[in-house]
């Protein structure tokens, strides 16, 4: 039975690393365009929408240091690790690229992260549904933004569409990550924690065709999918991540203002 429980809150551990980690290079990633968005305004939303994914990062950080019991802060968590103990995804650490291909990254994920946050809503586990609840208005809102970018740049000239298109067809082998599930997510949807991702994906799909159609964009026919960000296996791109974001702990240990 002990051997169950320890099991248990490893895999809640991990969980909750996948959540965190998620949210935290997303946001860095959008913060890289602050100050340099293509008008003020998108500049300003962009980094807003950073602000909010860090801050969710922030809530699963901290509670994955509170179950993991070590007494490691979220601070600790996204410092003081290495590449290979990060679990996110692959699709967020990609790299920037231009409007279209950031916009196409950010709609992919956020449509994962809205379904999936409405299923963590149903949580067994008080303090992730408490914080899928908190953080479900941010990322409503963040599924809005990327979906009227995608039908506004596809809809829009020829020049707009065949970047939009480009993007899609370069990001798209991505996001089959996110809908797969191995056996940390498996377990947690069988206890009731976690959320179901064969429950998500028909919602997923279903959405992503919905707007594509309004978008006058083509699926990618492509049927093979990246793998291995959520058990820290991950591109070049992270470590290039981690070298910015973790400079200042790493150079001056235990600074504080």
């Amino acid at each position: 039975m002990k051997h169950s429980q320890n099991s248990e809150k490893e895999l809640l551990f991990e969980y909750l690393l996948r959540l965190g980690d998620n949210a935290l290079i997303m946001g860095h990633r959008l913060s890289e365009w602050c100050g340099h968005g293509p008008i003020l305004e998108q500049d300003i939303a962009l980094t807003n929408i950073a602000l909010d994914l860090v801050g969710q990062s922030r809530s699963w950080l901290t509670y994955a240091g509170e179950v993991e019991g070590k007494g490691r802060s979220e601070d600790d968590l996204a410092y003081l690790r290495d590449a290979w103990d990060f679990r996110n995804v692959l699709l967020v650490e990609q790299q920037n690229g231009d409007w279209a291909v950031t916009i196409v990254r950010q709609f992919l994920f956020d449509v994962f992260n809205y379904y999936l946050h409405k299923e963590l809503l149903y949580s067994k586990d008080k303090q992730i549904a408490a914080i899928a609840e908190k953080s479900l208005k941010e990322i409503t809102y963040h599924l809005r933004y990327s979906s009227e970018w995608m039908i506004r740049l596809g809809d829009g000239t020829e020049v707009s569409r065949q970047k939009m298109q480009d993007a899609l067809q370069l990001l798209w082998t991505y996001h089959g990550e996110l809908l797969k599930a191995d056996d940390v997510d498996a377990t947690l949807a069988r206890l009731g924690i976690g959320a179901d991702l064969s429950k998500i994906k028909p919602h997923y799909d279903k959405k992503v065709e919905e707007i594509l159609a309004a978008a006058t964009l083509s699926k990618p026919a492509e049927e093979w999918m990246q793998k291995g960000g959520k058990q820290g296996q991950h591109s070049e791109h992270l470590g290039y991540i981690l070298t910015e974001l973790q400079f200042l702990q790493r150079a001056y240990p235990n600074a504080t203002w």
